[in-house]
């Protein structure tokens, strides 16, 4: 790494973002009533925080599916973020795509499988998955282990859980979890 390199995953502004779309991810959860309901399909989220504004190499777009750039251009108004995040979890598919400094990108993506590439291939050796993981979440921990990928945050639309995967690595909270002692009951 160059002396004028910026290390994404410990600068404190790029933690503030991937701490903002973890919490926007929670508040949706917590905010649905109806996980309880047998065949439920509740909203879902997959935002990926990217320190490199050339991921056309390995995402491509998701149809008309879009951010609202125009009310939401950025996470750091969180009131904005809310809103938006609630409408896109229910009414859009594909990854949102962040950039560090909280820009977000109005087309979504389908970030590619690294599996397909031979010179990709070494990014997955040290994945693991979970039982619990659904390709929503397969792709974001992969996605996570590129190296202009500081984060990816998943709300599964099955169960509520919020992911945050960082290099290949999973913190999982399930929807009974969220919030922990500040979770208002």
């Amino acid at each position: 790494m160059s002396d004028l390199a910026i290390e994404y995953g410990d600068h404190g502004r790029v933690c503030e973002v991937v701490d903002r779309l973890t919490y926007c991810a929670e508040h949706v959860s917590v905010s649905f009533d109806g996980w309880e309901e047998p065949h439920v399909k509740g909203p879902g989220l997959y935002f990926a925080v990217i320190g490199d504004s050339d991921y056309g190499a390995y995402a491509d777009p998701m149809g008309e599916n879009r951010w609202p750039r125009d009310t939401c251009p950025s996470v750091l108004d969180e009131d904005a973020l809310a809103t938006a995040a609630e409408s896109v979890s229910v009414g859009e598919d594909g990854g949102v795509v962040v950039a560090v400094d909280g820009e977000v990108e109005r087309q979504m993506v389908r970030f590619r499988d690294l599996g397909t590439r031979d010179e990709e291939a070494d990014l997955v050796d040290d994945v693991s998955y979970e039982p619990w993981m659904g390709s929503r979440h397969m792709s974001a921990i992969e996605t996570s282990v590129r190296p202009e990928v500081v984060a990816t945050v998943t709300l599964s639309e099955e169960t509520g859980r919020v992911s945050v995967f960082r290099d290949g690595e999973a913190n999982s909270m399930r929807r009974e979890e969220i919030g922990g002692r500040w979770r208002g009951e």
